[in-house]
Order: structure tokens, then sequence, then C-alpha cells
């Protein structure tokens, strides 16, 4: 089978450095010159893109897409990517929306644990069913969602992360020689957006809509906290 990947950043290359081992995998980035015209050869073409750019990168792919080809994302938002997809890509093809909860920074040799979301719009039920059955193989761990139940999800567990370590990061957090277990635990989230881009925490923002009332409802109750603290203190 011929896959098609296309965007080669930090996830792109983790995932590419595995399927490689298994399937025909041709590689399209900026960095490489060669032409989107030879994704028409592939029966799957992963996304591997920017949140903000998958509107633009559907409409350069949309034309040399072939019948029944498999597209599929791994944005860490779900609803903006596929509306995206159905709205731009044409009928005759297949869309499935994934969620790889791993990256670089907590995967290295292999993905047994490893969890991934799947949101399935239109991939047809035997393809649907091997692939489910080739992750499975790798050893993951898969669930299944709609677009809305993940973005609900996220937006208290991924988005809330980065934003409480962004927050860490510009508060000046790090290593004291004086410290406890408990901070040394608080630390351990940098580890999780260091590596980062701001472009993904900003999509991440922008494109899901339950992100906006988290921060907001984990800011009220961070100001609650302070209050009852300088109300004990006085």
């Amino acid at each position: 089978m011929r896959v098609s990947l296309i965007g080669h950043g930090r996830l792109g290359k983790l995932i590419s450095s595995f399927l490689s081992r298994d399937v025909d995998l041709e590689i399209f980035d900026q960095s490489i010159d060669r032409p989107l015209s030879e994704i028409s050869e592939s029966s799957i073409v992963l996304l591997c893109v920017p949140i903000s750019q998958m509107e633009r990168v559907c409409q350069d792919i949309a034309p040399h897409l072939k019948k029944n080809t498999l597209v599929i994302d791994v944005c860490s938002v779900k609803e903006y990517p596929m509306d995206v997809m159905k709205s731009t890509l044409p009928n005759h093809v297949q869309i499935l929306g994934t969620h790889p909860m791993f990256g670089p920074d907590s995967i290295h040799d292999t993905l047994f644990g490893a969890k991934l979301v799947l949101c399935n719009e239109s991939c047809d039920e035997e393809l649907y069913t091997k692939i489910k059955l080739y992750l499975s193989n790798q050893g993951m761990r898969l669930i299944e969602a709609t677009p809305e139940e993940h973005d609900k999800s996220i937006s208290r567990t991924l988005i809330l992360s980065h934003f409480i370590g962004n927050t860490l990061m510009e508060f000046g957090a790090k290593e004291e020689l004086i410290d406890t277990k408990g901070y040394r635990r608080l630390l351990r989230i940098l580890d999780t957006v260091k590596n980062d881009t701001n472009q993904l925490f900003n999509d991440m923002n922008k494109y899901n809509r339950f992100s906006k009332n988290m921060r907001e409802d984990f800011i009220s109750v961070m100001n609650s906290i302070s209050e009852k603290a300088d109300q004990h203190s006085s």
C-alpha cells in the first residue's frame, strides 16, 4: 500500500519512522522538492500539518485525490479540521480524523501503550477494520469518539496542561535547591510543552471552541482560591 505523508515536522517525522517499516511511504514537505500531484498514486494521504494550515493544504491536494482515497489528519482538535476536510475535499474520498495522544518527547522506539483517538467520518467499514487491527497490533490503545466529544475532553486535558505549562514558563518556574517533591512533579509539565511551538498552543486554543470556557473556568477557580488565601492571611 502506498501512503503519502504531507508535513514532515516533529510529529510527521515520528509517524513516518514507524509507517516506513510497513508501507510504501512518500513524504511531501516544503523542504522537499516533490510535486504534490504525485499523491494521486496513493491509497492513503496522511496530513501532518498545523491546524491553521489545514484549509490551504486540503485545497492544494483536492484536485489530485483519486476515488476512494482515504485522507487522515492528526490534528489535536477534531471539529475544525474535519469540517474543513468535509467542505474542501471531493465527495469521492474517505475521511478519518485521528489524534495521536503522544509525540516525539514521549515516544521513542515503540508505540506500545500509546493512545490514539479515532473519529471516523466516512472510512468504509472494511478499511476501517483493517486500520484498527493494524494499530492494535502495534500495541496502541484506540479510543473512538465524535469530534465534539474529543474536543470537549481535550480542552480539559491537553489544552489545560499546555495552558498551565506555558504559564509556568512565563512565570519563570525552574529547578531550585530548596524544593519539594510536589514542586518537582509540577515542573515535569514543562517537559510536555517546552519543545512545542507557539503555533500549536495558539491553534489549539483558537480552533477548539471549548478552550476559552475552560481557561475562564480555571482562572476563576484560581482567583477564588487566591481570595481565600488573602482572607486567611489578613
